[in-house]
């Protein structure tokens, strides 16, 4: 088996593989004062809970954009797993080339994401996903990043709404029927999901003018990019473990080395 961790600022999401095969992922929320115990004790009892023998875990492979827990998740897997994993990081193998004026400063998560929208969806791809930050990043048909947008999530832009004007309630974000809305949550509601809809379709066209690539296949993942992604045309694919897949992907990648 193999355990792809994808650790994100909200939480951190883990998939068990065997083989190619993704047989079933949980969560759980990212703090960075957790101790090394506390992660691990969480991933075996887990995976205890859910029937499988924890000594049939041969592998570990993560992506991280909160280096503060690294050190107690990378110990976590030594001690409770006997393993040590692997980081994507530099010098990892991807298939993809990273052809930004830094290629340092690309999040983990978003090289992951390249990966798997390239290799499964084919190139020329756009990645949208859809997470505390919503990113949007363009891979070539040759298997060049060449570049994104990155813009607040939809939770994180709802959040600042409520926390900073006084009289705003915390919200439930879903579509509500219609944009005219006649009450506070409604309106509310109207302007985060309409508003981002707008968004994500505005970006997704200028990114396809700016590339002059023509015809460029759209993939979405995220927690709330499936509400996004049903009510607009211009999203092609909608893959909620888009990012476990990546991972996969880039493990294969080193095992072929």
């Amino acid at each position: 088996m193999l355990l792809a961790i994808d650790i994100g600022n909200t939480d951190f999401t883990i998939g068990v593989f065997q083989g190619k095969k993704l047989c079933d992922t949980f969560r759980m929320r990212t703090k960075i004062n957790r101790t090394s115990d506390e992660y691990g004790v969480f991933i075996l009892n887990t995976l205890q809970y859910k029937g499988y023998d924890t000594k049939d875990v041969e592998d570990v492979i993560i992506a991280s954009v909160v280096p503060a827990v690294m050190h107690s998740f990378n110990s976590a897997i030594i001690k409770y797993f006997g393993l040590t994993p692997i980081v994507v990081g530099p010098g990892i193998r991807t298939g993809i080339r990273i052809a930004t004026t830094n290629p340092k400063e690309t999040g983990a998560d978003r090289i992951v994401d390249a990966v798997a929208g390239y290799e499964l969806y084919g190139g020329p791809v756009i990645v949208v996903d859809f997470g505390t930050a919503t990113t949007y990043d363009l891979v070539t048909e040759d298997g060049r990043f060449v570049g994104g947008v990155t813009s607040p999530g939809i939770r994180t832009s709802a959040n600042a709404l409520w926390q900073q004007a006084a009289k705003l309630p915390e919200i439930e974000i879903r579509k509500p029927q219609y944009i005219l809305a006649k009450d506070t949550v409604t309106s509310m509601q109207g302007g985060l999901v309409y508003g981002y809809i707008g968004q994500t379709e505005y970006i997704i066209r200028k990114m396809k003018e700016e590339s002059g690539l023509g015809k460029i296949n759209v993939v979405a993942t995220g927690g709330l990019g499936k509400m996004i992604a049903q009510e607009t045309s211009f999203i092609n694919y909608y893959d909620a473990n888009l990012t476990l897949k990546g991972l996969q992907i880039i493990y294969d990648k080193q095992k072929q080395g």
